[in-house]
């Protein structure tokens, strides 16, 4: 597997020259709320450094935040962020 350390990816970047989606508002790749991550993967679709911003956070083991177009929570791709709080409850047979 290559490496993708975040400078070697901030080297890339900055060769791109174009500002990556996330330069802008990074604090919109490591929020709590589920539908600011929801954001922050879509912006992440079209960025050139999509493919190895992924693979080095899989390689280092991201403890959180949108990298590569996917949700890092506790160091593993999730599918979606649930909200904070306690679930509501099922409504029981009758």
């Amino acid at each position: 597997m290559t490496s993708y350390s975040l400078a070697t990816l901030a080297r890339r970047a900055a060769d791109l020259g174009d500002p990556l989606p996330c330069s802008d508002n990074t604090q919109l790749w490591f929020s709590d709320q589920p539908a600011d991550l929801e954001l922050a993967k879509a912006c992440c679709e079209a960025c050139p450094l999509r493919r190895p911003c992924l693979a080095g956070a899989v390689e280092r083991g991201e403890p959180c935040g949108v990298w590569g177009g996917e949700i890092f929570e506790r160091g593993r791709i999730i599918a979606f962020k649930r909200p904070r709080g306690h679930p509501g409850r099922q409504a029981k047979a009758s």
